[in-house]
């Protein structure tokens, strides 16, 4: 029962937002008494933290899927975009913003985990594209990692919409990969801004 109350919370918050989601809400969406889910969750703040470490989990798996797929490292940034697109079509606010916005502590608590993901997740793409070619041999690895960081999540935390979130994010992709890429880089870079076009 557990599971299936973290699921389904996960759902309607990022459908409808952390905020404006009761637990009244989940209990009634699942037909089940909200002395049913205080039974496995003191508060709100315990399921919303719960549920997204659960995101979190389902982004690493994603992301661990499209690496393994083994495209080139621009054009595994795109696919990593275009999931992240897919996964958060039905929001209409930044998770991020929300959490930051109306649950601090929660957000700090998960923000760590993210931290790593993310800053390993860059640093390997980086290394790749390097070893490919498309990225420039001399730049500093742990700069650039750093630079896109800030980046992405300054725009995530300050950002109400999840559609200016998405539309930010993809000038800060092309943004980082000029900052980075060879010839051979640009070329394939081009290729995918077109493509994202259409």
């Amino acid at each position: 029962m557990k599971e299936k109350i973290i699921t389904k919370a996960k759902e309607m918050f990022l459908k409808l937002g952390f905020k404006s989601i009761t637990m009244d809400d989940i209990a009634g969406e699942m037909c089940i008494s909200k002395k049913t889910i205080y039974k496995y969750f003191a508060n709100k703040e315990l399921l919303i933290e719960e549920s997204v470490q659960i995101i979190h989990t389902e982004v690493n798996e994603i992301i661990t899927e499209i690496i393994a797929k083994d495209f080139n490292a621009i054009e595994e940034n795109f696919e990593i975009r275009r999931m992240f697109d897919d996964m958060f079509k039905s929001t209409d606010t930044s998770p991020i913003y929300q959490l930051k916005k109306h649950y601090p502590e929660v957000y700090q608590k998960v923000l760590k985990y993210q931290v790593e993901m993310c800053e390993s997740c860059f640093r390997d793409n980086i290394e790749k594209g390097i070893t490919q070619g498309l990225y420039r041999k001399e730049i500093n690895i742990n700069a650039y990692v750093k630079f896109y960081y800030s980046l992405i999540f300054t725009i995530n935390e300050n950002t109400r919409s999840e559609r200016e979130a998405f539309a930010l994010e993809m000038e800060a992709l092309e943004y980082h990969t000029r900052a980075m890429a060879t010839e051979k880089g640009i070329a394939e870079l081009q290729k995918h801004l077109l493509n994202s076009i259409t």
